[in-house]
Formats: C-alpha cells, structure tokens, sequence
C-alpha cells in the first residue's frame, strides 16, 4: 500500500510540475503595432450626423418582408449625397432588389479583393416599447455623446462607417492595391434570403474569389472576460447554425371538469421540460477552443493554469462554461422553447397543443443531430416533431487562424485599438458572412466598435445607442484595413 500511495505521489507531483511549466511558458499571441493617428473630433461628429440621418429612414424588415422599396430607396440617395467622393468612385452592379453592391476597383487586379460587409435593415421597435425609449427609435438623436435609434449598432452604424472610410481615402487621392467590394443586403434581419443571397450569387457568377469577407460580428468589450481587465476584441472565425422544430400534440377535446390522466398541453408540457433538463453536451468546438488559447496568455496564473492543461481540466472548463448563459451557448448546440399554442377557453380541453422550440447549432453538430435529439429526448411517439426547413442552417465552415486575413484583422485591430486583447471567437447568431462562403474560405465577422456590458443588451434592444468617438473609431478602422489589405 506504501508503494501505490508513494507511487501516486509521484504521479501528482509530476502532473502538477507539467501543468506549472506549460502554464508559465505560455506566450502572449498579442501583436504591438505603432498606433494609428488619432480620431480627430471633427471626423467623428462628422459621420455620426450622417449615421444619424440615415436612423431616421425606417428601413424596417418584418416577418411580412423586406423594408418598403420607398425607404430603401430614400437610405441611398442619403448615403451618395453624404459620402459624393466615394460614389464617384465606387461602381455600382444592378442586382434583383434593394441590395448595394459596389466595387472600388483596386490598382493591381492580379490580387484577389477584399469584401465588406453591411447590412441596410433594421428589426422592428414593438409599439408598447417605443414610449420606453429614451429617444424615440427613429428619431436619430445625438445626445450625451450617443447617437440614438434602431440600428445604430445593428447595422448602419457599420454600413455608414465603411462608405465614410472610401469618402475620405478617395479624397485624399489615395486608391486600393486590392480591389475592394461592397456587398450591403437589405434583409438580413430576416434571413437574407434575397439581400445577401443574390448579392452572393452574383460575384459568384462573375467568377470572385475573395481574399477575404469581414461581415459585423462579436465587437470590442470591457469587463466580459472574466480576469482581463483590458478591453477584448473578439474575431468570429465562425457562426453557429439554427434550427427551429415544431412539436404538436393531439388530444381530447371536451369540458375540462372530466380531464383524461394526461392532457395534450401536459404531454407537451413534459416533452419541452425534457429538452430544456437535457440539451446537447457541452463540448470546446475549434473556434472556442482557439479562443481560449489567445486568451490564456493574457490571465492571471490560477487560470492560465487551468486553460494551459486543456488535457485533464476540460471538463472543469467546460462546467465554468456552462454555468452562465452566454457561457452555455458557446459550448453547446442551444435549446430554446419560444412559442407555445393552444386551447380556446378556460374550460376546454384543448385538442391540439404545439410548441415551437429554436436551436443554435454548435460547429460539429447538424441539423439532422437536432431532430435527432429532440426525437430521443423525448422519447414519446405521441409528440409530433416537425422540422421547419425553412428555418433550418448548418453551421458554418471554420475560417482558418493562420491565413494572412486573419493576421490582417489582428494588425488593423492592433493600430487602431492598441489597449485591446485580440482573439477569435464564435458567432452566436447568423449573419449575412454565411452566404459568402462560396467565394473564399476566409470569413471573419467583427464590428470595430467599444461597447460596455449595458451595451450588449441594445442589440435588437431599447434605447439602442453607439459613442460618437466610436463611430470615429470605426472610420478609423476600415481605413487602415483597407490600406493595409496590400
């Protein structure tokens, strides 16, 4: 016994002292480039009233459809009255629709361009809320610093942002090395099925391989990552899938003062309790798992310990993770119940029950895994489960770590914020990136813009707001990574 406990001992503290150097000789993945030039004041208040004009055109998509051609239409001619040095050098393409898709024609056509990402629709502002407002939504406000209403930072906070950076690098006389393209759908909110998607197929048909494709994504925030105290960058290298299914029940009707032992509304009941008790396993896909590793280097030793030996304290992690929300979506395949329908009155038994439930789909994971899932999970042939294919995604591919655009994001990132902790990361939610994936292999989604953890919630949210400097920052941004895409 002596010998197991002295050999066990031994085990231990070689186990500990592998875990110890690799956690000290961890390396910070971190790059130092001079800073850019600061944002001058003016610039910045500059392009915030035209981002503030263009708040004010309600280009709003709904489940009905697009936003109306009228308002579309009034968001570009602002947006050429606003930025004249860019449309003067911009080619436009006719597409199908309401979608932009412009082409700054670089000096070398030998290099594969670079394609920007914007979106030109907002989501809806619910009747009841817009009293709750601070500003009204589309009023377009600049106050305290913010611009105020529906899409400052969701999305044409990034669409103005990008044609202020063309406005101001064509009046300098300056032109791109590498082409660069402007792909600005108009229903992203609801899916991009028309927007994005005929813009896509549009460079595709003209035979575009891009270098690459910078979509908005995860932004610059303070505070999120617990043990690092500087402002994060997160670069989504990938975005989660989606599927929605329907379960439905049927049962007997009659008056609720004779119930059977079992209801349609408790079978369903009970097979939405399962999904939520049982969702998918937790598990690190490629692009959290690259996440951690830029970040370990950046934490203090306790932690850098912990993500240093993913070997045997995964499962460790992987339980951290999972104890938050935001923490659970990143580690596995989401289960969300959003819609419940049934009965008519207060005393009938309802016929027919049906819940309608959402899954974010981790890398790795399918959509035909889901109904799988959901199918054995609940285990109960008289639960109907529909897939709305309609509403149905895989996840994306995963971009590459080690090709020149990534390591062109994190040098622009780098010049413009050099307070910031770069690393990649996943995308909860579907972008527009995910129909451009036919044209090159390097897709990143990231917003160039500083938010604070109240910010997070303004997404789709009230009162949505971005800084006036921030919106400095931001021109700032796609200038550089368009004079640095050499």
């Amino acid at each position: 016994m002596r010998s197991i406990l002295k050999l066990g001992g031994v085990v231990l503290v070689a186990v500990l002292a592998v875990m110890t150097v690799r956690a000290a000789t961890l390396r910070s993945r971190q790059l130092h480039m001079a800073p850019a030039a600061p944002v001058d004041a003016r610039l910045a208040e500059s392009v915030a009233a035209a981002l503030a004009e263009a708040l004010r055109i309600p280009t709003v998509s709904t489940e009905a459809g697009p936003p109306a051609a009228a308002d579309l239409e009034a968001l570009q001619a602002l947006l050429a009255r606003s930025f004249p040095q860019a449309f003067a050098h911009l080619q436009r393409t006719p597409v199908e629709g309401h979608g932009l898709l412009l082409r700054w024609p670089g000096s070398d056509p030998a290099l594969r361009p670079l394609v920007l990402l914007a979106h030109q629709d907002v989501v809806p502002v619910p009747d009841d809320d817009v009293s709750r407002w601070q500003h009204p939504p589309f009023s377009g406000a600049i106050d305290q610093g913010f611009v105020w209403g529906r899409g400052a930072l969701d999305d044409k906070g990034s669409l103005v942002a990008i044609l202020a950076a063309i406005d101001r690098l064509a009046a300098a006389g300056l032109a791109p090395r590498r082409t660069v393209i402007l792909a600005f759908g108009d229903d992203e909110e609801i899916g991009g099925m028309d927007g994005a998607a005929r813009l896509a197929a549009e460079l595709g048909r003209e035979g575009v391989h891009a270098e690459m494709v910078l979509d908005e994504g995860s932004a610059i925030t303070q505070g999120i990552v617990p043990g690092i105290a500087r402002p994060v960058a997160l670069v989504a290298m990938a975005e989660k899938g989606f599927a929605t299914v329907d379960l439905e029940v049927e049962g007997r009707g009659g008056h609720s003062s004779m119930p059977p032992a079992e209801t349609a509304i408790g079978i369903l009941a009970r097979a939405v309790d399962r999904l939520e008790r049982h969702p998918m396993p937790a598990r690190l896909c490629p692009p959290e798992r690259a996440m951690l590793a830029y970040l370990a280097p950046e934490l203090g030793f306790d932690r850098r310990l912990l993500l240093a030996n993913l070997w045997l304290t995964e499962p460790l992690v992987l339980r951290a993770l999972s104890a938050t929300p935001a923490g659970s979506a990143s580690v596995r395949t989401s289960t969300a119940p959003t819609l419940l329908r049934a009965g008519v009155k207060d005393n009938v038994l309802a016929e027919r029950a049906s819940a309608t439930v959402n899954f974010r789909i981790l890398p790795g994971d399918t959509v035909a895994a889901v109904v799988e899932h959901v199918q054995r999970t609940i285990g109960d042939s008289r639960v109907k489960v529909i897939l709305r294919r309609d509403l149905a995604s895989e996840p994306s591919p995963v971009s590459p770590l080690d090709a020149e655009p990534f390591g062109l994001l994190q040098r622009t990132i780098a010049e413009v914020f050099p307070d910031a902790v770069v690393a990649p990361s996943l995308t909860p939610g579907a972008t527009d990136a995910r129909r451009f994936y036919g044209l090159s292999a390097n897709v990143y989604r990231f917003t160039p813009v500083r938010l604070e953890r109240a910010d997070l919630e303004r997404f789709h949210g009230r009162d949505e707001r971005i800084a006036v400097a921030a919106v400095g920052e931001m021109v700032r941004f796609y200038e550089r990574l368009i004079t640095n895409a050499r």
